[in-house]
């Protein structure tokens, strides 16, 4: 994630390039990975994905989950009403030159259908892309990272920062601190550590209108990527010896800040990171120095959702399993990639029930299905996926559709949910995001308006 530093109140103007390497777990790969065999009747999903370098570890987790519940749709359910569905990566290591050449690789090849609806898993790689898609009428998702702003549709048909934006999930975890503080943050003091990238510049803004409004003193500490040194920046923690530490790290960030704070003697069970620094590659090689340490997450971890277990069963028992590392499965990132399959999976279902059943949808159809699901617990029981993630209501003026989090802390073995769904604070966090749509309205000559089906 990195980034050419910018003003973090210019939110809408966070569009830089991430440029990061490594080499593949599996094997070294620069471009094309994991295709399934397409036909023209198939339902073509474009998957620029990245199992390689700093980030490598996570990605393998998260694509890794999204793949085998595409799997599972085929070969428990011959694919949605018919219709098979068929799919091809794009290595990107992380890099959002290679991100653009994925996405225009992977476009041409995807026929009516676009690409479905693409997840990047990149704030860099999905701001490079945004314009495209939008004028490609691709459906660009962005489950729980990207352009925040994309919230509003009238401004940004295609683009959608489904479950819960970067800003409501920091909402929400000052409402989590208020909560554990009787009700008052007046006074106390808190540190935000961030990965110097648009990713970790995206919440700035409102956590310092939180800071505002509910009186505490916020102190920004950056750290440049890929994250592997830490000392000056723990050292004036000690200084600062803040009350809690709210934590955006990604990658090798995570474990590195982790093992800092331990050395330094600052306790983790006062700092709460983002969803991306809640996973077991985060908190494993930290080994003891991440006891007590909580995050943020819009899914949970486990086996113990029925839909993880039948994925388990049906696709690594059929032998079509996406991981060489079965440990993977049922953590914290596998389990996401599924809910983002889950939540593309019932997209192509909504699309068909109005377009035509037995269809392969367009990317026309597939933004209107977006702009309109409604995944409620009910939907959610059906699949097996019963608290997997949270409820998901969208609309052109809503493109989030949630904005609801839980709170994780590790014992040392596992996550464990120390918190029900909190929604972050959307009367504060919403109208920032109008206002910095509005802002790009106007830069590229948008008249805001909501599409008809």
């Amino acid at each position: 994630m990195h980034a050419v530093q910018f003003n973090p109140r210019q939110t809408s103007l966070i569009a830089k390039s991430f440029a990061l390497s490594a080499a593949f777990v599996l094997g070294a790969i620069t471009n094309i990975s994991l295709l399934s065999s397409a036909q023209a009747e198939d339902q073509f999903i474009s998957i620029p994905s990245y199992r390689v370098g700093p980030y490598g570890q996570n990605g393998q987790a998260f694509y890794g989950g999204f793949v085998d519940y595409l799997n599972k749709i085929n070969m428990a359910d011959n694919g949605i009403n018919g219709v098979k569905l068929a799919w091809e990566e794009c290595e990107t290591e992380y890099n959002n030159a290679k991100g653009v050449e994925c996405y225009e690789r992977l476009k041409g090849k995807s026929g009516s259908s676009k690409g479905t609806a693409i997840h990047t898993m990149s704030t860099g790689i999905s701001y490079s892309v945004l314009d495209k898609s939008q004028a490609d009428k691709v459906p660009l998702i962005m489950m729980g990272y990207g352009r925040t702003d994309a919230v509003d549709g009238s401004v940004f048909p295609y683009a959608f920062p489904l479950v819960t934006t970067y800003q409501m999930q920091a909402s929400a975890i000052v409402k989590f601190l208020v909560d554990k503080n009787n009700g008052s943050l007046a006074n106390k003091k808190i540190v935000y550590l961030y990965h110097d990238s648009a990713y970790g510049k995206e919440p700035i803004l409102a956590l310092e209108a939180e800071s505002k409004i509910n009186r505490f003193k916020l102190v920004e500490i950056p750290v440049a990527h890929p994250g592997n040194e830490q000392g000056a920046q723990w050292l004036k923690i000690r200084e600062e010896n803040p009350d809690y530490v709210i934590f955006w790290g990604w990658g090798v960030m995570n474990q590195t800040a982790l093992k800092a704070a331990q050395k330094v003697g600052f306790s983790r069970e006062k700092i709460i990171g983002s969803w991306w620094a809640g996973s077991e590659e985060d908190v494993i090689p930290a080994g003891d120095a991440a006891k007590g340490y909580m995050s943020a997450t819009w899914n949970v971890a486990g086996k113990g959702v029925p839909l993880i277990a039948d994925i388990e069963k049906v696709v690594y028992g059929g032998g079509k399993g996406n991981l060489s590392d079965k440990a993977k499965i049922g953590t914290a990132l596998y389990n996401r990639g599924v809910s983002a399959a889950v939540v593309t999976v019932e997209a192509i279902k909504l699309a068909q029930n109005k377009f035509g059943k037995g269809k392969v949808m367009t990317g026309e159809q597939m933004r209107w299905a977006f702009e309109n699901l409604n995944i409620t617990n009910q939907s959610l029981s059906a699949l097996g996926a019963t608290g997997l993630l949270p409820e998901i209501k969208t609309s052109c003026e809503n493109h989030e559709g949630s904005g609801r989090v839980k709170i994780q802390q590790w014992d040392g073995t596992k996550w464990n949910l120390v918190s029900d769904w909190i929604e972050g604070n959307k009367a504060l966090i919403h109208p920032l995001f109008k206002a910095t749509a509005a802002e790009y309205a106007k830069e590229k000559n948008i008249t805001p308006a909501c599409l008809k089906n």
